[in-house]
């Protein structure tokens, strides 16, 4: 029964997509609107035919129905309820369905906004571009990546999914988070598309996308922090960050859509960069895709890259089609995307908007050629090769300095052109207030020419970004934090919070390896000190439950009791290790057995790593800041009308007036 519902969902997604395609193109090449207005009915269809193949696998896995292949190989009788329903997305079949199913949600939320304005060729040109994406993933579902195929033969139970998927909570938040900031990029991409076709190449396809980007950027920075937080807590290896293949997949979206974000400001306010907008926007899109086929095609070794199929050459192609299709738009429509203002002055808001572009650009380079290299390579001439993790952080180090710099300077900037007086008076505060963080660092023990810069460099751009938000709420009260410019100052303050939690946990990591015994003696103390903190070995002690056996180490630092275990689940055929981690805002040790406890009771001993690094918690405090301030920014705030003045006339002989005497109402963006 689950097989046939969740295969006549996909037929039935297939038949909504193809017929809202052939229908709004005949009512476009007519000039029927009513045949356009017809995207409500064809997303409302493929909407349930997605949800209707989303239900039938949930039950399917819910009630243990070995007889579909998906289940029979990724689902077990053993697992917990939360990592059963979250096993649909811990395979290849189940997670295309589930961003199928984002899509099709995406595609009847944008027909739900926009539904007085259907039988606009623009909106209408946008619904047929996501018809056409949640077509391929449809066939993709059909074809190639069918999650509703069934065995001969039925087995008894089932693996269950990895174990490294089934042992912390947030396996069941942090592909989901990422899915909806991948899918949802999908919209702006449409009207990226649709103002090309139809060239409309205002700023109006921009106000109708502004909240959609804003909103997929926001679910993408959570997925992310979510992922490292994982990472840091199940793998053992004391990072949240190894630059691994899918990891960088799903960064590379999100630098080109920072950089949009930022560089849209521009387009809005003076017409400007209208071609690095819509190659943004077009990059993000195909980024999307891009890592998509890096996490489902097995090309790449990776902890993420789980699958080998048929399904890399199709995603590959569409990655194609898609980047094919925009560059040749771009290119059509070329003359018309020209804008006749210019940039009056480099030292201004937006020479540094567009030196912005440039940095993120090149940021996104160095992440995609240190990824896809190794497969390159190996295409070209056989051979495997990696690109290690000395290779990123020498190549990023000084992006990320210049991208700190730029969050300093950038909110103080005037638009059009800065006098000398204006930036002396708007940064004496936060380059005061760098100082102070500098020197703060040197007095907590902070050596190296690198992470003394980043401090400095952060405090600059905190007290940027404070002064911002004083200025407004001393204007507005505390609605002067809403709106794209406060809320921006906000998330700045959340990325400043990650570059000194990445800068001070990365430049003063320690590890220890250590044999400890219950019961002291030479070569295995009971007790051991480390970075201040002191760790005893009280035994061993079982922490086994029905869905696995684990053993587990008492260890006590600083008066607290943790359990870093080893587990072994049913179907698996390695032990698996479960380290614990001792948090606290000024540093964060983490455990991890490098094998079981021996021993028992006054003879017991273990051997244990010890990673020590400062700072960790304010990686999530930060991104948890970060995804504040881009709600904050989704809510207008009190903005200068653009059709006012930004300066007076100039006088004959006479130098522009400072048009923007006061910034902290001006759009800033949302990011570096």
């Amino acid at each position: 029964m689950n097989a046939a519902l969740g295969t006549g969902g996909v037929v039935l997604g297939l038949v909504g997509c193809l017929g809202a395609i052939v229908t709004l193109a005949f009512g476009l090449n007519k000039g029927r609107g009513d045949m356009l207005r017809m995207s409500r009915p064809y997303a409302f269809m493929i909407f349930g035919a997605a949800l209707l193949c989303f239900i039938a696998m949930e039950r399917a896995l819910i009630t243990r129905d070995f007889s579909l292949k998906f289940v029979a190989e990724n689902g077990s009788s053993k697992t917990p309820a939360l990592y059963n329903f979250a096993t649909l997305w811990s395979a290849l079949e189940g997670s295309i369905l589930l961003w199928t199913l984002i899509l099709a949600g995406y595609t009847l939320a944008v027909v739900l906004k926009f539904g007085k304005r259907l039988a606009d060729p623009l909106v209408a040109w946008a619904m047929i571009t996501m018809f056409s994406v949640a077509l391929f993933f449809f066939g993709l579902m059909l074809v190639a990546a069918n999650p509703f195929k069934t065995v001969a033969q039925v087995p008894l139970d089932g693996p269950g999914p990895n174990p490294l998927l089934q042992n912390h909570p947030l396996m069941a938040f942090h592909p989901p988070m990422l899915y909806l900031g991948y899918v949802g990029f999908t919209v702006p991409f449409a009207f990226a598309i649709a103002a090309l076709v139809t060239g409309r190449l205002g700023e109006g396809w921009l106000v109708e996308t502004r909240r959609w980007t804003l909103f997929a950027w926001t679910f993408l920075t959570i997925g992310i922090i979510l992922g490292a937080w994982w990472s840091h807590e199940v793998l053992g290896w004391g990072g949240y960050w190894a630059w691994d293949p899918v990891e960088n997949a799903s960064f590379l979206p999100w630098i080109t859509a920072t950089a949009f974000i930022h560089s849209v400001m521009v387009q809005e306010r003076r017409g400007m960069l209208r071609v690095w907008n819509l190659s943004l926007l077009c990059a993000t899109f195909s980024l999307t895709i891009l890592g998509t086929f890096l996490t489902r095609s097995g090309v790449l070794d990776s902890v993420h890259a789980f699958s080998d199929s048929k399904i890399g050459p199709l995603l590959l192609g569409f990655f194609a089609v898609i980047v094919v299709v925009s560059v040749g738009l771009i290119a059509w429509r070329g003359d018309r995307l020209r804008s006749p203002a210019r940039i009056d002055s480099p030292v201004s808001r937006e020479g540094a908007f567009l030196l912005n572009n440039i940095v993120f650009a090149a940021f996104a380079f160095v992440v995609l050629l240190g990824t896809v290299f190794p497969l390159l390579a190996e295409a070209l001439n056989g051979q495997r090769v990696t690109v290690g993790v000395p290779y990123f952080q020498r190549m990023t180090m000084p992006i990320g300095i210049t991208l700190l710099f730029l969050m300093a300077i950038a909110p103080v900037l005037p638009w059009r052109k800065a006098s000398v007086e204006t930036l002396r008076t708007r940064l004496i505060w936060p380059g005061w207030v760098g100082t102070a963080c500098l020197v703060l660092a040197v007095l907590l023990g902070a050596t190296g020419f690198a992470p003394l810069v980043a401090f400095f460099l952060a405090g600059f751009a905190a007290g940027s970004a404070l002064r911002q938000l004083v200025l407004a709420t001393r204007r507005q009260g505390i609605h002067g934090l809403l709106g794209r410019t406060n809320g921006g100052m906000i998330v700045h303050l959340g990325v400043i919070m990650l570059a000194v939690a990445f800068t001070a946990s990365s430049a003063y990591q320690s590890e220890r390896e250590a044999k400890l015994c219950v019961t002291p003696r030479e070569g295995c103390p009971s007790t051991i000190t480390m970075a201040g903190h002191t760790i005893t070995y009280k035994g061993s002690k079982d922490l086994s439950t029905p869905a696995r056996a684990e053993i587990a180490a008492r260890l006590v630092i600083d008066g607290k009791e943790y359990t870093p275990g080893i587990q072994q689940f049913p179907n698996g055929s390695q032990q698996i290790g479960k380290p614990t981690v001792r948090n606290s805002p000024r540093d964060s040790l983490l455990l991890a057995l490098l094998n079981p406890p021996t021993g028992s009771g006054a003879t017991s001993k273990v051997e244990v790593r010890i990673v020590h690094q400062p700072m960790i918690v304010w990686l999530w405090t930060g991104g948890a800041i970060m995804a504040f301030g881009s709600l904050l920014a989704a809510f207008p705030g009190r903005r200068r009308n653009p059709t006012d003045p930004v300066s007076a006339p100039i006088a004959a002989g006479g130098s522009a007036p400072d048009p923007d005497p006061d910034p902290d109402l001006e759009p800033v963006g949302v990011g570096a």
